[in-house]
């Protein structure tokens, strides 16, 4: 029996979250005749399941007691020392344990962020596109949320000075590496302009980086962390280094920020995963992870590039995209009078589904704009679905003529 719940008792806040688009359109990823291209998702045959067995199984045996106890919400201190002194080794960037935050994922990160420095009518400023799950998060708070273009080289320098100027934003949320949905990477001019910017005010940037190990090609960049410590936390995960299902990522941040932010998970979930921490550091400190993530570059390089040869063979010239370095998007731009929600619900009747671009702008969405993952979706199934697309675009673009009725002479 289905009821209606009364929502007269839901606060203002519950009322307001609207579902996730993507979220949804995913439910039809899980059937078998469906070809996704909608979902942020790493590929399953790459997770070491086997090795993380054995680290469960290690972790359980000689460490179970303290494993299954509650812990400190700060995180593990081994798997906190681990980030640190990874950071230190690949970047060079010198962080202290007492800087690291385990959370559950990213997304409780945001949502402790959100938590820790917006009120409601307080501005922020985001990309413009942005990662959906950010905006979504950020906006249970009701703030007042600026967006700034992101161009090929990252976002509008003049447009973030002058909002820096006319307004008093708490932070500005960004994306540096291979961005979510654009698959866009900043340029070192570009993240020495934003940290310049906000260094001349009492704002922070929050720089989100779940897809900076994921690189094709070129060279590591400088994280706008390592550029202005004092106001930027930085986020990690190890959702698309490792496994998702395990939910571990983390906050860097000045040891003030960690402590503020460990209060307030205190009061949401305690800490993460003790059992997780330990089997995750375990697979850490037992096998290679830069071996399982040149395994995981190689596949995605190969997918990228296949995407990229079936869009050239089967998509019509109007359709423009800038091919990603690394990560897992592909972003597209259709002709200006072009629909992408018609073309999704056209090519779900074709058993194939994408996100259309209009679902990652906080406000005035482009409709004829989409983005593309190419990392959960093997070769052959890849080309045969853009073939089908390819000639839905092609029959969606050309001129409809008119049918017109004669009637009879009196």
């Amino acid at each position: 029996m289905t009821t209606t719940t009364n929502t007269g008792n839901f606060s203002g806040r519950a009322q307001q979250v609207q579902s996730s688009f993507i979220r949804d359109i995913l439910k039809a990823a899980g059937q078998s005749n469906i070809i996704s291209f909608a979902g942020g998702l790493p590929e399953p045959s790459l997770f070491p399941a086997q090795q993380l067995a054995k680290s469960a199984y290690r972790v359980l045996m000689n460490n179970g007691q303290e494993a299954l106890q509650y812990t400190n919400t700060e995180g593990y201190l081994p798997l906190r020392k681990f980030i640190a002194e990874r950071y230190l080794r690949q970047q060079k960037i010198p962080i202290e344990p007492e800087q690291v935050l385990i959370t559950s994922g990213s997304q409780q990160a945001l949502d402790l962020i959100s938590k820790l420095f917006l009120d409601p009518g307080d501005e922020i400023i985001v990309e413009r596109p942005s990662y959906l799950g950010a905006i979504q998060c950020f906006s249970q708070y009701s703030p007042l949320i600026q967006e700034v273009d992101l161009k090929e080289e990252g976002p509008d320098g003049n447009q973030l000075k002058e909002w820096m100027k006319t307004s008093s934003p708490k932070f500005f949320y960004t994306i540096p590496n291979y961005q979510n949905p654009t698959g866009r990477r900043h340029s070192i001019a570009s993240r020495h302009d934003t940290a310049s910017i906000i260094a001349e005010s009492d704002a922070f940037i929050i720089e989100d980086d779940p897809y900076g190990e994921i690189r094709f090609e070129g060279e590591t960049f400088p994280t706008l962390h390592s550029l202005l410590p004092e106001q930027t936390i930085l986020l990690g995960t190890f959702s698309k280094m490792v496994a998702p299902g395990l939910r571990i990522g983390w906050v860097i941040a000045t040891p003030d920020i960690i402590r503020r932010l460990t209060i307030l998970k205190q009061a949401s979930d305690l800490h993460s995963s003790h059992l997780d921490q330990q089997i995750i550091y375990d697979y850490l400190t037992h096998y290679d992870l830069e071996e399982h993530l040149q395994s995981i570059r190689m596949l995605y390089s190969k997918r990228r590039n296949t995407m990229l040869a079936a869009m050239r063979e089967y998509f019509p010239e109007s359709v423009k995209y800038q091919i990603p370095e690394g990560g897992m998007f592909f972003w597209l731009e259709f002709g200006k009078q072009f629909k992408t929600m018609e073309l999704l619900e056209k090519s779900m009747k074709e058993g194939i589904i994408f996100v259309p671009g209009e679902t990652f702008y906080a406000s005035n969405p482009v409709l004829n704009t989409a983005r593309f993952n190419f990392s959960n979706t093997e070769e052959d199934k890849m080309k045969a679905a853009l073939s089908k697309l390819g000639a839905l675009i092609k029959k969606m673009e050309q001129p409809q003529i008119a049918t017109v009725k004669w009637w009879p002479l009196p």
